[in-house]
C-alpha cells in the first residue's frame, strides 16, 4: 500500500474518531497534519504511518472487547509521535505531547490521562491480567511479531535501518536480549484472540530472528 492510500485511509480513521467529540475542526485538522509530519521523518522505517495504520486495524478487530475504546483508538496516533532512536525517554516525550495536544481540544481530563497511561506501557509492554484496553492496545502494537516470515523479515530490516548508526555487533547483542525477553514471557499477546492466531508465529519469528543473529 503506497503512501497516498495510507494517508486516505487513515484520514478517514481520524475524521470518524472525532464525530463523538465537540472538538474544533481546524484545530483537530492541524493536529492531524503535525501527527503526519511526525511520522513522515526521514529515519523512520518502521515506526511510521503503516505502523499505526496496522495498529487501528488490530484494534479495529478487537474493540467489542475494550471497555474505554475511545482511549485506545487515540493511543496508537501519539505513542511513536516522538521517536529518536538514540534516546530513551521517547515513549514519556510521546505522553507529555499527548497530553498537551489533546488538553488543547478540551477533551475530557479521564480520557487524556487513559491516553498517557497506554502510551507509556509501551515502555515495557506489561499490562495487568484485569485491564483488557491496555491488553487490547499492547497487542495491536507487537501484531507485527506474529506476521508471515516474509513481512517479518522486512520488519526487522526496517528495525535495523533505525539503528543504523549502531555497530553490527553490538545491534546484534541488544537486539538479541530485547527478543529473548519476549521469548520469556509467558504470553507474548494477552488478548485470547491474538494469542490464538499469533503467539505460535511470533515464538518462531523471534527464534528464528535469534539465529540469524547469530551466525
Amino acid at each position: 500500500m503506497n503512501n497516498y492510500i495510507y494517508f486516505q485511509e487513515l484520514q478517514q480513521k481520524w475524521l470518524l474518531l472525532w464525530t463523538d467529540f465537540p472538538v474544533n475542526f481546524t484545530l483537530q485538522e492541524q493536529l492531524f497534519q503535525e501527527l503526519l509530519s511526525c511520522y513522515s521523518q526521514r529515519n523512520r522505517f518502521y515506526h511510521n504511518l503503516s505502523h499505526i495504520y496496522r495498529m487501528l486495524n488490530t484494534i479495529e478487530s478487537l474493540k467489542y472487547l475494550a471497555i474505554n475504546l475511545k482511549s485506545i483508538q487515540l493511543a496508537p496516533w501519539f505513542h511513536d509521535c516522538i521517536y529518536d532512536p538514540t534516546k530513551n525517554n521517547n515513549e514519556e516525550k510521546s505522553a507529555d505531547f499527548a497530553v498537551k495536544r489533546l488538553t488543547n481540544l478540551s477533551l475530557d481530563q479521564t480520557l487524556i490521562n487513559q491516553v498517557k497511561e497506554l502510551i507509556l506501557k509501551t515502555k515495557n509492554h506489561d499490562s495487568l491480567n484485569n485491564d483488557i484496553d491496555s491488553q487490547i492496545f499492547l497487542d495491536a502494537d507487537l501484531e507485527i511479531l506474529g506476521s508471515s516470515p516474509k513481512e517479518y523479515h522486512l520488519y526487522t530490516l526496517a528495525i535495523r535501518q533505525e539503528y543504523a548508526w549502531v555497530l553490527p555487533e553490538i545491534y546484534k547483542q541488544k537486539r538479541k536480549e530485547i527478543l529473548e525477553s519476549f521469548l520469556k514471557k509467558e504470553r507474548i499477546y494477552q488478548t485470547s484472540i491474538l494469542f490464538e492466531k499469533l503467539e505460535k508465529p511470533a515464538r518462531f519469528n523471534l527464534q528464528q530472528e535469534i539465529i540469524n543473529l547469530s551466525n
